[in-house]
């Protein structure tokens, strides 16, 4: 189905202008211990929407099988705020450009969701983005495998979320996945979408 692009904007602004609260990893798994002396690092990652044949779709990516964190696995451009990045969004833009080549000139800030606390002792703050413009997504070298676009569509939609389980350091963890053909989309990356997909939901 075709889209009205100014529409959907505004949906997706209203969408995140709702109250909400912040996400963790520990909401399904209250029995796993936070760290000692637990103190939260701030990262950003950023959530870019473009329009495809009338389609709104989201960027993610396939992290190198390589890395020693989370190899494999699908997350957003992003990471941790550097001392250079005067505020979050500052460091989602820089890391998305450095991860998948998209240009912060061609990014309009709609807004962001909730922060998201990770066991990893992240406190990242997911920033909704519009493409304004066509760009040819590079891969960085080492830490992206691929660079590939889900539908909103489908992440928007709380029915295609699952809560599914595995074994971690020895105890059971439950986290929410939202498959999409070949990709698993499953835990931090997941709930951050899970978390718009509430806020789209009339």
């Amino acid at each position: 189905m075709t889209v009205n692009r100014p529409e959907l904007i505004l949906s997706i602004a209203t969408a995140l202008s709702k109250d909400g609260a912040a996400t963790s990893d520990f909401d399904l798994n209250p029995e796993l211990k936070r760290p000692a002396n637990h103190a939260l690092r701030p990262a950003a990652v950023l959530v870019p929407i473009t329009l495809v044949g009338g389609q709104a779709e989201v960027f993610l990516t396939k992290r190198s099988a390589h890395l020693r964190h989370h190899p494999g696995q699908i997350a957003f451009p992003g990471g941790k705020q550097d001392a250079g990045d005067p505020t979050l969004t500052d460091a989602a833009l820089r890391e998305s450009e450095e991860e998948i080549g998209l240009p912060r000139g061609i990014v309009d800030i709609l807004g962001e969701l909730p922060p998201h606390e990770t066991v990893t002792s992240f406190r990242v703050t997911p920033i909704v983005g519009w493409l304004t413009q066509d760009f040819d997504a590079i891969a960085e070298a080492g830490e992206v495998s691929e660079v590939f676009r889900v539908p909103l569509a489908h992440l928007a939609d709380p029915t295609n979320y699952r809560i599914e389980s595995r074994i971690w350091q020895g105890q059971r963890r439950y986290f929410f996945t939202v498959p999409y053909g070949p990709y698993y989309v499953w835990g931090a990356t997941a709930r951050m979408l899970r978390s718009l997909a509430d806020r789209m939901t009339p």
